[in-house]
């Protein structure tokens, strides 16, 4: 018997957002800024929510430790962490909020309309990335970014008129870059866990294309993100940071070196050697192979004997 889907909250707008965790009504119905230390008493329990809203928020002062998956995690140092539409959130009345400081954006996606954000919004991964997977800010960089929410927040006590959505969400694009620049440089400066992180990723790479079991399936991201216990997203950006290449471009190279040897070293059909790599249909693996070497797998294999 299948379990009951758990209830949830839909938080559709920013108001029904600051009514649910108790936060002021917001100045403009598709943004608000929250001061968090202004709002140190947990809300009451009401369950799971899912937001259909972007939120930024810097966290600092949180005492104790949230847990996600097998691990619990520390954000006493504050961290910035960033939510797209569609997650699901969950009150915690186990923290200490009583020294919490921090900001916290809300926005709805409409608030982007007419904008190139609105596109690039997406493209930045960090949306989707895990909780413990948050940006950690240096002194210099959290006051850069205090600075652009200060601006915001002027913006957004402005009465609204014909140019408070244009100013909005220019600021909003310079903030994202920022953050998008803050991460790179986290993936650079933080090298003995991303190193780490690299060096387990390859061991996995390899040892599963090193496999002899016939006809395994084609390895995703998704798996090797989930054996690193990261999302996928954290792990395409550290290793596009660290090495020029994402995942599904790593899995790509490991696949195509592993076809060159079966071609070379073995009397496999092309069809059979599909098989053994994980295709389920042959000719998306010579579409690939071609792809990637400007040969078909025949003509490679006609080129090395």
């Amino acid at each position: 018997m299948k379990p009951a889907a758990q209830p949830f909250r839909l938080l559709a707008s920013v108001s029904d957002f600051t009514v649910h965790f108790g936060f002021p009504p917001p100045l403009h119905p598709m943004f608000t800024v929250i001061d968090l230390a202004n709002h140190r008493t947990p809300p009451p329990m009401q369950g799971a929510a899912l937001r259909q809203l972007y939120i930024i928020s810097l966290k600092k002062g949180l005492k104790g430790q949230l847990r996600y998956g097998r691990q619990a995690y520390d954000f006493s140092q504050g961290v910035l962490g960033f939510y797209a539409p569609g997650q699901l959130c969950e009150g915690n009345d186990s923290l200490d909020l009583s020294e919490m400081s921090g900001w916290m954006l809300v926005f709805h996606p409409d608030l982007l309309l007419r904008h190139p954000l609105a596109r690039n919004i997406t493209t930045y991964g960090f949306f989707s990335y895990e909780v413990h997977e948050a940006l950690h800010l240096s002194a210099a960089e959290e006051q850069m970014l205090d600075g652009l929410i200060n601006s915001l927040r002027q913006e957004h006590a402005q009465p609204v008129d014909a140019f408070t959505q244009d100013v909005l969400v220019s600021q909003l694009d310079v903030l994202l870059s920022y953050a998008n620049r803050f991460y790179h440089r986290q993936f650079l400066t933080r090298r003995a866990a991303e190193h780490d992180l690299l060096t387990r990723f390859e061991a996995l790479l390899t040892a599963y294309f090193n496999q002899e079991n016939a006809e395994q399936p084609l390895p995703t991201v998704q798996y090797f993100a989930d054996a690193l216990h990261v999302s996928p997203a954290y792990l395409s950006d550290m290793l596009r940071a660290l090495t020029g290449q994402n995942t599904q471009q790593h899995i790509h190279q490991a696949l195509i070196a592993k076809a060159k040897l079966l071609l070379r070293g073995t009397a496999l059909s092309i069809n059979e050697t599909a098989y053994q790599l994980g295709f389920e249909y042959p000719q998306y693996f010579s579409r690939l192979f071609k792809s990637k070497t400007g040969l078909t797998p025949a003509a490679f294999r006609l080129s090395v004997h």
